[in-house]
């Protein structure tokens, strides 16, 4: 599967159709039904406890569903086994934390992924590492470990990584999160520089600068239901419920 090869005017890149969760007792995704189309940019906005990372987790395989079906360019995402590490491997994920291999360099966390999952040769992988480091910033520090970083280079770094595999689809799950204020914008400045280059994305963030600046739609959640979807502009000037408009009076405030 490749980003390139995907029309915006055929089937979306990604499907969700009547997806439930639950934790125990807990319904965390209540009938969620959301399409992404090929070089959409979707953000994930709602108050925390909403079912935003779940949904994330879900999407590549890390949460199991109770109902409902993921498709992924065409593809059923498979429960588990090969099946679904076929497809984990064309979905891109940056987390909250960093989740770098301490003992390697920082191109060699980049490299490793597409050597191991891919069978790409080392040569033709590093070359395209180093190019995908300059992408983010960092190609200078190639040979640094990751605690000789920041954390806002770590996660650039973890960036570089996912766009190593050549994933149909990247998901950001409040990948600001655990970064200190300083650091916060040169991430969203690379995630805003990759929607611009047309990468599907799925981002979950509290950066409501981030979601007027570079979605092209904001998905609200509460209380794990899907409550309004529509254009920045129009979320952020003209929210539809009552629950949004709270929400965003909440945290446009500071």
């Amino acid at each position: 599967m490749s980003l390139q090869m995907s029309d915006p005017s055929s089937a979306p890149v990604l499907d969700l159709a009547h997806v439930d969760k639950h934790f125990g007792d807990l319904h965390v995704l209540r009938d969620i039904n959301l399409r992404v189309a090929a070089r959409e940019v979707v953000v994930v906005v709602g108050p925390s406890g909403s079912g935003k990372s779940t949904l994330c987790r879900t999407i590549n395989g890390l949460e199991t569903i109770d109902s409902g079906t993921i498709t992924i360019d065409g593809v059923l995402l498979p429960v588990e086994g090969r099946p679904l590490a076929r497809v984990r491997a064309d979905v891109g994920m940056v987390f909250q934390s960093f989740n770098l291999f301490s003992h390697l360099s920082v191109l060699d966390n980049v490299v490793l992924a597409p050597t191991m999952v891919r069978r790409e040769r080392k040569a033709a992988a590093r070359e395209r590492a180093m190019a995908l480091l300059d992408r983010v910033g960092l190609a200078d520090k190639a040979d640094r470990r990751p605690a000789q970083l920041s954390g806002g280079q770590q996660q650039r770094v973890a960036i570089a990584r996912a766009l190593a595999m050549q994933p149909t689809v990247m998901l950001f799950d409040e990948p600001t999160s655990a970064l200190d204020p300083e650091m916060i914008n040169e991430v969203l400045d690379v995630m805003t520089n990759l929607a611009r280059d047309g990468m599907t994305m799925v981002v979950v963030t509290h950066e409501m600068g981030f979601a007027r600046r570079a979605a092209d739609r904001v998905v609200f959640m509460d209380q794990g239901r899907i409550v309004e979807e529509s254009a920045p502009d129009t979320f952020f000037t003209d929210a539809r419920s009552e629950r949004a408009r709270a929400f965003l009076a909440s945290v446009m405030t500071h």
